[in-house]
């Protein structure tokens, strides 16, 4: 075999292994260890216990921010409609930059949350935002960070949604495909720091 055979063989060769690693790193992503969050009982509930489900979202609300409230009744249907497929939501309440207290409004939907007061989780995972979504897959070693941003592409009129974003991602990771959505710029208020 000649020389330059040689050579086109093994940068065709490199460039499959370039692209191999690429494919897997992109799989992966960055991972998470563990959490550990109280419910409104003071009960804990921490992020390994779910490592058996396939797939875990972890929302990030408050109630009083407009857009955690525009949310809600949509993030109560996906969560309703994909927990019989093995995956969890985790609403977090978290302190936003905005001092008005917050409840549901009357015919509102109330999801169940958890406190995350020092926002340990929320700076964890790299959100800013209510409502920011962030979905987790269980890996080796914890849960590796498939999506991190919007849930839909309108957050004030749920009729006008063209684009829902975690719906396809969950889809995708259900199927055992890569994400398919690029992390996506949530609309919402301030997660306070």
């Amino acid at each position: 075999m000649s020389f330059r055979r040689i050579s086109i063989l093994a940068a065709v060769a490199l460039l499959a292994v370039t692209l191999a690693v690429g494919v897997a790193r992109a799989q992966t992503g960055p991972t998470v260890a563990d959490f550990t969050l109280k419910t409104a009982a003071n009960a804990d509930v921490s992020l390994k216990s779910y490592a058996g489900d396939k797939a875990v979202v972890v929302v990030f609300l408050n109630p009083a921010c407009a857009f955690s409230r525009l949310y809600q009744e949509r993030l109560a249907s996906l969560s309703s409609s994909y927990r019989g497929r093995g995956v969890q939501f985790l609403f977090i309440n978290v302190p936003i930059n905005l001092d008005a207290p917050g409840t549901a409004a009357p015919g509102e939907v109330e999801l169940p949350t958890l406190t995350d007061a020092s926002q340990q989780v929320a700076g964890l995972l790299g959100v800013s935002k209510t409502a920011e979504a962030v979905v987790l897959q269980p890996v080796a070693g914890g849960f590796a960070i498939r999506y991190r941003g919007a849930i839909d592409d309108n957050p004030q009129v749920a009729g006008s949604v063209q684009q829902y974003y975690l719906k396809q991602v969950l889809d995708n990771v259900l199927a055992g495909r890569p994400a398919g959505v690029e992390d996506k710029r949530a609309a919402g208020c301030l997660i306070k720091r």
